[in-house]
């Protein structure tokens, strides 16, 4: 396949401009061309490959150095370190609003973007009605664009860009602010841009979008390459992050630790561990065994409690020793175990954790808690949380 992008080693290092100090230090560096390596580094080290009929995304957390990457590789901004290399025709829709004058209607800017995209007058009459068409916003056409709304203005730019056709398409977060009919014109449009041999690089902070469009994705978290390769191992790793970051402090208090009765081992059976993050890995329809050692300071052994929960603490299914009427295994003086086995995970791809509870005799109050993150990996477009068998019908 062809290369149509390349960065090797880029940086970007943006100056402090919070004093005049700085302003003026910043200034007298652009002059003499050095390069301040003091200021608050937004990229760092990052290398990338785009080729012909390549669909990538690039995900990650607000703030991490997306969108600067993405107007590097357009030329927007230049990179403090590193090299870039573009050799295909362009169309980027990046910052709302970006290359329209605003004081210009809708019709002259649509005159203005056409040719800064390399189309002829002739080429832009032909294609005049197909553009207006596409954007559908009416006699607005002929309205000053400062008066557009946010998604009336992305219309436009997307409506110029299916009448270019450029052999590599670069969008930030576009698709964002269009609504549903809209979204979907314009993801319809990218598909077939896509199977026609189009090149597609795309920012964007929804998983299933990313998904849908893009066969391989890149991750950044603050400025590097966190994770690379196949769109699905990269979102559902990014999402088992994200989500049980946002979670950590209703897990951590939902982790009770009193009375008499506390979990003294808890671990899960998987063949598959993600070395970097350290966290268990099932494909759907694994088996999954957990274990559960409790203290048991009497003779009445304490009622264990399993939950599977989404990462961000939303329940799927729960089950108690007591309800389904089992024993407890002695361990004499150090207790007792508890062994249970889900077979054939029905859960969809996603980023999950497997709660167990110590529970006292009665199963009325909850005395410890556990708990281990996994993630079941997969390539599915499914939404929910499990797998429900079926088939259509005639």
């Amino acid at each position: 396949m062809a290369l149509l992008a390349e960065l090797r080693s880029v940086g970007k290092v943006f100056p402090h401009t919070n004093h005049s100090t700085d302003r003026i230090k910043a200034l007298f560096n652009l002059v003499m061309g050095r390069k301040d390596q003091s200021g608050s580094c937004v990229l760092d080290d990052i290398n990338l490959k785009v080729k012909r009929g390549e669909s990538l995304a690039i995900i990650g957390a607000n703030g991490a150095g997306k969108s600067t990457l993405l107007k590097i590789l357009t030329g927007v901004l230049r990179p403090t370190s590193g090299t870039v290399s573009v050799n295909a025709t362009v169309a980027a829709l990046l910052e709302l609003g970006a290359g329209f004058q605003s004081e210009f209607s809708g019709l002259e800017n649509v005159r203005l973007k056409a040719s800064l995209l390399g189309l002829s007058r002739a080429e832009l009459a032909d294609k005049m009605d197909e553009i207006l068409t596409f954007a559908d916003i009416g006699e607005s056409i002929h309205e000053p664009v400062k008066h557009y709304s946010s998604g009336m203005v992305v219309r436009l730019g997307f409506a110029v860009v299916t009448a270019v056709k450029p052999e590599l398409l670069i969008t930030d977060e576009i698709l964002a602010v269009g609504d549903e009919s809209f979204q979907a014109k314009c993801i319809r449009w990218i598909e077939q841009y896509l199977k026609d041999g189009g090149t597609l690089l795309m920012v964007s902070h929804s998983m299933y979008q990313v998904q849908k469009l893009c066969k391989h994705a890149l991750w950044i978290e603050a400025g590097e390459v966190r994770m690379s390769g196949d769109v699905f191992r990269v979102t559902q790793s990014y999402l088992a992050w994200h989500e049980q970051k946002s979670a950590s402090e209703r897990r951590q208090s939902q982790q009770i630790s009193s009375g008499l009765y506390r979990v003294k081992n808890f671990s899960i059976e998987t063949g598959l561990v993600d070395k970097a993050d350290d966290i268990a890995t099932f494909s759907r329809g694994d088996q999954l065994i957990a274990e559960l050692d409790l203290s048991q300071p009497d003779e009445q052994a304490p009622v264990a409690m399993f939950g599977l929960v989404r990462a961000d603490g939303t329940p799927v299914y729960g089950v108690s020793s007591d309800t389904d009427e089992i024993a407890a295994t002695s361990l004499g003086t150090d207790g007792c175990r508890y062994r249970i086995c889900f077979d054939k995970l029905a859960l969809l791809p996603g980023s999950y954790s497997l709660r167990a509870h110590a529970m006292d005799p009665q199963g009325l109050r909850i005395c410890d808690t556990r708990e281990i993150p996994f993630i079941v990996t997969g390539a599915s477009l499914e939404l929910g949380f499990v797998h429900l068998p079926h088939h259509w019908l005639d």
